[in-house]
């Protein structure tokens, strides 16, 4: 198994890194860098960049208007992104349903929703979860009745991130209540302007609006926006599963962070010098540079096997549980070295934004420890 780039790889992370550089906008990158608090604005204006220049769906084929690039491209790119301090993309539409619509959707599908996607200019947001049906996610019971040329869905997701500001959201239904609870589930694109869809939000911990509950009422969907067959979507969730988790971990970011964290403990008051001259928060940070390192490791060997024209789904989902574990304690040694300035009465004082990452690493598709491997 070779860990290592190659010349030519290396030569593409230099072009990848000068393009980012030269568009992506500085009031964007100062605020990741700074850990400050992105809006959509700042979201869609650099997935439109990367649209315009065919890189908002860069795991797509060719085929299909992407770049056409191998999993170690992608990585590469993804890395260089990160380092200079651009938004993650936000993963619905171009990571999560676009290879689903391209593996199974229909060509009207295909030529319907792709090129939005690309461009940046249609969101989507992900209807997995409802109250009851979190990690055990084949016990969902949203239904859809199909009645002539519409499916009639009733039902309600919760956790939906984001989708106060989708236009699509991509749904796992009940088709049939026949056999095995998977057998029964169904995959829907539906508009989120369609009369009774209700989305209320929820407010987490850190007094943010990021998720929600969504309800179904009699909301009508074309049996034309069903994707593949009915009663397969257990089989294309688990697809879409699979390209979700091989960036999950986040190492970029992880490794941008730990940057941060030095950097704070430097600038901090302690004693007769700075945090960082403390021996004890310095082990603190070493060991999770080395977990860190070894996390970069095993997304490495996903990219090896890949390359080699093998999977390791195996070691994907070890990538979730993993990368939410040091995003935690990366933030934990954040308000560490802020100090009293991390506390949320003196929000103006500190660096808006991380100080809900504690807890918030294990949410995204349900706990990290909850998190279905397969």
């Amino acid at each position: 198994m070779d860990l290592h780039f190659t010349a030519e790889e290396l030569a593409f992370r230099d072009e990848i890194r000068t393009w980012v550089r030269a568009n992506l906008p500085a009031d964007i990158a100062h605020k990741v860098h700074n850990g400050l608090r992105l809006h959509k604005d700042d979201m869609q204006r650099w997935a439109k960049i990367l649209g315009a220049q065919g890189w908002h769906g860069w795991g797509w084929p060719k085929e299909f208007g992407g770049p056409g690039w191998n999993a170690v491209q992608r990585h590469l790119f993804e890395e260089e992104c990160s380092l200079a301090g651009s938004p993650r993309v936000v993963p619905f539409g171009p990571v999560m349903v676009a290879p689903v619509i391209m593996a199974f959707g229909s060509p009207e599908q295909q030529k319907q929703h792709l090129p939005g996607i690309m461009s940046g200019d249609v969101w989507w947001c992900q209807g997995y979860s409802e109250p009851g049906a979190g990690s055990d996610l084949a016990s969902l019971k949203t239904r859809a009745v199909l009645q002539g040329d519409h499916y009639v869905v009733n039902g309600q997701k919760t956790w939906n991130t984001l989708g106060q500001y989708a236009d699509w959201i991509f749904c796992l239904v009940r088709t049939s209540t026949e056999g095995k609870p998977q057998t029964g589930i169904s995959f829907l694109l539906i508009d989120m302007k369609t009369p009774g869809i209700t989305v209320r939000p929820i407010i987490t911990l850190d007094g943010e609006h990021e998720v929600n509950e969504i309800f179904f009422d009699d909301v009508k969907v074309p049996a034309a926006n069903l994707v593949g067959q009915e009663n397969q979507g257990w089989t294309y969730a688990k697809y879409l599963l699979a390209h979700e988790r091989t960036n999950i971990a986040d190492v970029n970011r992880a490794k941008r962070e730990l940057e941060r964290v030095k950097r704070i403990a430097q600038a901090t008051p302690s004693g007769s010098g700075t945090l960082w001259d403390d021996l004890r928060f310095r082990d603190q940070v070493a060991q999770l540079e080395v977990d860190v390192i070894a996390l970069e490791m095993m997304v490495l060997r996903v990219l090896a096997a890949e390359r080699g024209g093998r999977k390791a789904l195996d070691v994907a989902g070890l990538l979730k549980i993993r990368g939410s574990e040091i995003q935690q304690r990366y933030t934990e040694l954040m308000m560490l070295a802020a100090g009293p300035y991390a506390l949320p009465f003196i929000a103006e004082a500190m660096e808006a934004g991380w100080q809900g990452d504690q807890f918030a690493g294990g949410y995204p598709g349900g706990a990290a420890w909850d998190a279905p491997l397969a």
